[in-house]
């Protein structure tokens, strides 16, 4: 009868241990899941890191996992997440397909915050912080404009563009290439801007597939671009280039750097993520712009948003704005609207390289090789 007795109890308090979830598990603090998408992205991995320190900081545990740019790969680490007690997920997704990981998260009563990528296609989550990825566009082509001079460009010698966009399940490269868009299309109108390749002028025109890079990666992008070199471009020099981030147009330089007409002067191209290598390239007069979003700033609010959401505070993000008017589209998931923060992006060229330096966004030994 003792021996039974024992055993029940062992079995009471493990049944207790099991109910009060990851509060237990992780040592008596309360769970934060970070689930970020890729590491071939070198901001990602960044961002992780950051979001993991920045919860432990906050007296919270941090996990973190990337997942190789594969959806089922990351709902499984989110339900790996919730089994260890996670109260509260910030989500940088793939595509829609985590749909299902956050409807379970939804079900465990967690928080989710969509991190930097709006989860499409659902409603069972409230927030999303990012960066206005709408003026992001609209600094890459402010900046194209500047590179070329389009200001005095003539009818009779049309500098010459071509146009590549991001991951067609990211929606962020929609506003990302609208943004660019909207600057440059006066241009294009007024005849002294000529695109090369395909031409869409809205995200939502069938040619935006055409120029969209699957899941960001390099490889893709540099291939369109030795194909674009031999074809369309075949009889023209490109001036320009609308990159959407840093890796693909590091790639999009790489294909024209082995075309022997661009041996001289690579095309003005744009970029995004500030990353150490394009900042280099921007200092040695190869890739012309990158858009600076500081990340660490990105993650310090998304972890101070979940915790004045866990512990049931008004809403109060330093540096942010709430996305209201034309913004608010950017918080559409495709079944309502959610609550969008924006932080502020900063253009960055060879003349304030210095910026992202400053605000400690690389290692020392990073920073001094761009003094």
């Amino acid at each position: 009868m003792k021996r039974l007795t024992a055993v029940l109890l062992v079995l009471f308090v493990a049944l207790s241990l099991f109910a009060e979830g990851g509060q237990q598990r992780a040592g008596g603090k309360t769970v934060i899941g970070i689930a970020m998408p890729e590491t071939h992205v070198e901001r990602w991995v960044k961002d992780g890191n950051q979001l993991k320190a920045e919860a432990e900081k906050r007296g919270y545990t941090g996990l973190v996992q990337w997942a190789n740019a594969d959806q089922p790969t990351q709902n499984q680490q989110i339900a790996g997440f919730l089994t260890q007690g996670a109260k509260a997920l910030i989500v940088g997704n793939i595509n829609d397909g985590v749909v299902s990981a956050v409807a379970d998260a939804n079900r465990e009563k967690a928080l989710i915050v969509a991190y930097d990528r709006i989860i499409q296609g659902t409603h069972d989550y409230g927030y999303f912080i990012t960066f206005n990825n709408y003026k992001v566009g609209t600094l890459q082509g402010q900046s194209i404009v500047a590179g070329l001079n389009l200001d005095a460009a003539t009818t009779a010698a049309p500098k010459h563009i071509t146009l590549f966009a991001g991951s067609p399940t990211d929606a962020n490269a929609n506003f990302f290439f609208q943004g660019a868009m909207d600057v440059l299309l006066p241009y294009i109108n007024k005849g002294v801007l000529s695109v090369v390749g395909p031409f869409p002028k809205h995200y939502s025109e069938p040619a935006f597939a055409q120029i969209a890079t699957e899941n960001w990666q390099a490889p893709i992008a540099k291939a369109r671009m030795e194909a674009l070199l031999v074809g369309d471009a075949r009889n023209v020099t490109l001036d320009a280039v609308l990159a959407p981030n840093d890796t693909l147009a590091r790639a999009i330089l790489e294909a024209c750097k082995a075309d022997s007409k661009y041996q001289a002067k690579l095309p003005v191209t744009s970029g995004q993520d500030a990353e150490f290598d394009s900042a280099v390239s921007i200092k040695n007069g190869e890739q012309y712009s990158t858009v600076f979003k500081d990340t660490a700033k990105l993650a310090e609010a998304a972890i101070i948003l979940a915790d004045q959401l866990l512990k049931g505070q008004a809403v109060n993000v330093p540096g942010t704005v709430i996305a209201d008017g034309d913004l608010k589209q950017i918080g559409f998931t495709g079944t309502g609207y959610v609550t969008t923060l924006l932080l502020d992006p900063i253009l960055v060229t060879k003349d304030n390289i210095q910026v992202p330096v400053t605000a400690g966004f690389y290692t020392d030994a990073q920073a001094a090789q761009l003094k």
